[in-house]
């Protein structure tokens, strides 16, 4: 395999405060950029975990679009990202943050391998949270859906 991994996704916001306020809060990110160009766009890089960014661009006021991403197909090519917990101890602490929050509900799927939860930032961002399933059977997967037994 040539590749190792995804090094950043790239994200659009109207507020790129509260979206670093968020992401710091939540996931302990930290922002290794925040400037803006010549044009007025703001552009950040907010670090997720070792050599993985979000890449945050916020247009001026000017050439803002209307926000399409609750509806089906507003989301562009991109559905949702997907984060990587780095311990189950990490995916406990991001889900009790994420719900404190009402940006997630209780439920985690159990995908066999790896656990799951679904959130939605303050941009109306999809995100998922995973992590290695401790309980998990070899080569038995789960279809979306179904409850992970040690969060139910």
């Amino acid at each position: 395999m040539l590749l190792d991994g995804v090094n950043h996704v790239a994200v659009v916001t109207n507020d790129t405060d509260r979206f670093h306020a968020f992401y710091r809060e939540v996931f302990d990110a930290t922002v290794a950029h925040d400037g803006r160009s010549p044009e007025g766009m703001r552009f950040s890089i907010v670090d997720i975990g070792p050599k993985r960014e979000l890449n945050v661009f916020e247009p001026p006021p000017e050439l803002s679009q209307p926000d399409l991403r609750s509806q089906m197909f507003g989301r562009g090519a991109i559905d949702h990202m997907g984060l990587q917990a780095a311990s189950l101890e990490a995916f406990e602490l991001i889900r009790e943050r994420l719900i404190e929050r009402g940006a997630a509900d209780e439920f985690v799927t159990d995908f066999g391998p790896v656990l799951s939860m679904f959130f939605v930032d303050p941009d109306g961002l999809e995100g998922e949270v995973c992590v290695p399933n401790p309980d998990a059977q070899p080569g038995v997967m789960h279809p979306p859906g179904t409850p992970a037994a040690r969060y139910a």
